[in-house]
């Protein structure tokens, strides 16, 4: 009996799904996703900065800005 989960179509779903593309920015999927959670935590810091800030304007005020910034500047980099 053959398995199908090792044709050639299941590993070009496999590849297009989780190895395609980290290796555009020459990372392995791990490491792909250590950036991007990575990301995902700044993202949440910065949103919850930015609602303490709408809520009490005193306060963040330079937060949000200054990680997105420093963001932009590490994804730059990588390309």
């Amino acid at each position: 009996m053959s398995d199908s989960t090792h044709t050639p179509a299941a590993k070009s779903v496999f590849a297009s799904l989780f190895t395609d593309h980290p290796a555009t920015v020459d990372e392995t999927y791990f490491q792909h996703m250590r950036f991007a959670l990575t990301f995902a935590f700044w993202l949440t810091v910065a949103g919850l900065a930015a609602l303490v800030h709408a809520i009490i304007p005193a306060a963040c005020e330079t937060t949000v800005s200054r990680i997105l910034r420093r963001m932009v500047a590490k994804m730059d980099a990588r390309h």
